[in-house]
């Protein structure tokens, strides 16, 4: 059946993360758009539970039947190059997909291992694949043997934790500061855990990884770390389809939009997820932001579509959590611009709550297939258009004084 426009509407999809479902799902709403998502895989990965992967406690994947709408076309290929001047997609393994609006939901991986012997022998751990390499090569590692852990964001932090509740040597490499992101009081509770755990934690001017061996991490300060393991969970970027196909993107590889998520480049083009960079002013990659930079990127098409001016990007997200083991969590609150306070649930109960955190987006996704149109985020991040002025007129300054 045709909608109002009289014809049929292509709107690809790149990247079927928690962003990219949630979107392709939204944009069903209307009869006469046809939506195809594009994904290198024919399962959808939890991200957020990679390192239970590594501990053996879950797999991380889901089947996509579950999570996508009926309307939605499944293509399981890698986008290799996007042309705007066509409006089409080129694929790996397939013939190019023709589009009348184009979501870029490409996601995140490991940023570049550029620390010497890193990217030869050091393990990162950002995807599925990476995962489960990891746990192959832990699978044949004596148990005894020293892991260590590079990058103390969440996954590092989660990771460490999982492994050592399993009885494995971990030391965790976590440069100046534990959780650069938690208040100093949810950063104690974490320490706190870590060391019961048994975790030996490094941090500190010194404590960062020059340099990556067989066997070794070799830190600024002059010490060297024994490892038989090493993984690497320093950083995050995005992917390179947007900067390789020519388009806009800041310095983590996001494509560059205004605050409607349309990028500078094309109004044809939305960017979302960890893939998005609103202004040059990202919210912080995570699947608690893919939520409503997903749907708001399906409303911005939608909108468009149906002749009317996208709103603005307003949601905030306002909490972090990290499990540190199957039996506790710490649930770490913030303000709707996404800046730690002091506030955090400890012990079981931040367990409980991570856990929520971890179902809840599989939750939202499965009613906006059911019922495309219902996914509400009430979190509204009043200071936003505040820092979105402040980094234009930085940009403007840094213009003008070169």
């Amino acid at each position: 059946m045709l909608g109002a426009t009289g014809h049929r509407i292509d709107v690809v999809v790149i990247g079927g993360g928690y962003a990219g479902v949630m979107t392709a799902n939204r944009l069903t709403q209307r009869s006469d758009v046809s939506v195809t998502l594009v994904n290198p895989r024919d399962r959808f990965v939890e991200r957020v539970r990679l390192h239970q992967l590594v501990g053996g406690s879950d797999d991380a994947v889901m089947p996509f039947d579950e999570l996508l709408a009926g309307d939605v076309k499944l293509v399981v290929d890698t986008a290799t190059a996007i042309d705007p001047a066509r409006r089409r997609v080129a694929l790996e393994r397939g013939g190019p997909l023709s589009y009348d609006y184009l979501v870029y939901a490409a996601g995140s991986s490991s940023a570049a291992m550029e620390v010497p012997g890193a990217a030869e022998f050091a393990l990162p751990i950002s995807t599925l694949e990476d995962a489960e390499r990891v746990r192959g090569v832990l699978a044949g590692t004596p148990k005894d043997a020293p892991v260590v852990v590079v990058g103390s964001g969440p996954l590092g932090i989660e990771t460490a934790a999982e492994l050592a509740e399993l009885g494995r040597r971990v030391t965790l490499v976590c440069g100046r500061i534990l959780s650069p992101y938690s208040h100093p009081s949810a950063r104690r509770t974490i320490r706190r855990r870590l060391e019961a755990l048994h975790v030996v934690l490094l941090e500190g001017e010194g404590a960062t990884a020059v340099a990556v061996t067989p066997d070794a991490v070799e830190l600024a300060d002059g010490r060297s770390v024994t490892s038989a393991v090493t993984i690497w969970t320093a950083g995050f970027a995005a992917a390179g389809l947007a900067r390789d196909s020519g388009l806009t993107t800041d310095a983590e590889g996001r494509l560059v939009t205004d605050e409607t998520l349309t990028s500078v480049d094309d109004d044809r083009i939305v960017a979302t997820g960890d893939a998005a960079s609103p202004s040059h002013v990202p919210l912080r990659m995570s699947c608690q932001a893919a939520l409503p930079l997903g749907s708001h990127a399906a409303d911005t098409v939608l909108s468009r579509i149906a002749g009317g001016e996208p709103a603005g990007f307003d949601r905030g997200i306002g909490a972090m959590c990290v499990s540190l083991g199957r039996e506790y969590g710490v649930f770490q609150f913030a303000r709707f611009d996404d800046t730690a306070i002091r506030l955090h649930v400890p012990g079981r109960l931040g367990a409980l709550l991570k856990e929520e955190a971890c179902k809840s987006p599989i939750s939202q996704i499965k009613t906006e297939a059911r019922r495309p149109g219902a996914h509400r985020w009430l979190v509204k991040d009043t200071r936003r258009a505040d820092r979105v002025r402040a980094a234009l007129a930085a940009e403007g300054n840094a213009v003008l004084s070169r």
